[in-house]
């Protein structure tokens, strides 16, 4: 892997003149914030050696480099998912590249089932911890030293620093946000009303089928994580919704305002 690693980075580095601070991990129906970005370069995942490829609706399938809140960032516009059948080493290959390229900060955003009652369809959750419940970790097999410790520590899997942050701009700014415990699961089924029922029970307040196993690896090698869900269907309830893919980018795109405005002014904070 470490191999692999540095022969995709050495791609990128030759194919882009361009040395990012912070890198954003671009979910279901979110990848609009990449309009946001002064593009230097776009580069198709297609093109980048060792890379997979996205096969999602609502995922383009391209690192955007450029500026954004005045800093330096590369934006995966469209990430990776286990229920595509990729292993958990290929839906986290992209964060060791990012890491390898340099950057200081991973921002991750998803669109999530909620299961707080408290919670409302277009509203932005700010990620505190997380639950794996995918069954497999993406740190199973030998560990390479170089890329980070056999037995990483999770106490703060989303750095504290920045989740005051966010808070701080939202109150600036009248946004209304929530904050919660994220459960991955594997997908690719929407979750029963019992299993709803049951996420929340163990803790969890918003559900869906990545960003846990890309924190692991970023946190595997050291990367500062803030992270996102903007909620997008409801479960657990009295009221049993039946949501469909195309009402989750729906969502999504609703409240995409809302979470690119904090997460651009986070980044213009940001100091490393």
């Amino acid at each position: 892997m470490l191999q692999q690693i540095k022969t995709t980075t050495n791609f990128i580095q030759q194919s882009v003149n361009f040395e990012p601070e912070v890198g954003i991990i671009l979910g279901s129906g979110l990848g609009n914030l990449a309009g946001e970005i002064e593009v230097v370069k776009t580069v198709s995942y297609s093109d980048i050696p060792n890379f997979p490829v996205s096969t999602v609706k609502g995922h383009k399938g391209q690192l955007v480099f450029g500026y954004l809140g005045g800093k330096k960032v590369v934006a995966m516009q469209g990430r990776f998912h286990f229920y595509e059948g990729y292993t958990m080493q290929q839906v986290t290959f992209p964060v060791r590249v990012l890491n390898a390229l340099g950057i200081k900060l991973l921002i991750v955003s998803n669109a999530a089932g909620g299961m707080n009652p408290t919670f409302k369809v277009g509203d932005v959750m700010v990620i505190t911890d997380h639950i794996n419940h995918f069954g497999t970790n993406p740190l199973i097999g030998p560990n390479d030293d170089e890329l980070g410790p056999r037995f990483p520590e999770m106490s703060e899997a989303y750095d504290r620093r920045y989740i005051k942050m966010a808070f701080d701009i939202a109150e600036e700014n009248n946004i209304h946000l929530q904050k919660g415990v994220y459960i991955g699961v594997t997908g690719p089924t929407f979750e029963t009303p019992a299993e709803y029922k049951f996420f929340h029970v163990i803790g969890a307040d918003a559900v869906g089928m990545s960003t846990v196993p890309e924190v692991i690896v970023a946190r595997h090698g050291g990367l500062p994580v803030f992270a996102v869900s903007v909620i997008t269907d409801l479960g657990g309830g009295t009221v049993i919704e039946k949501p469909t893919h195309e009402e989750v980018l729906q969502a999504a795109a609703s409240a995409e305002p809302r979470m690119t405005l904090i997460i651009k002014k986070m980044i213009e904070r940001a100091t490393f």
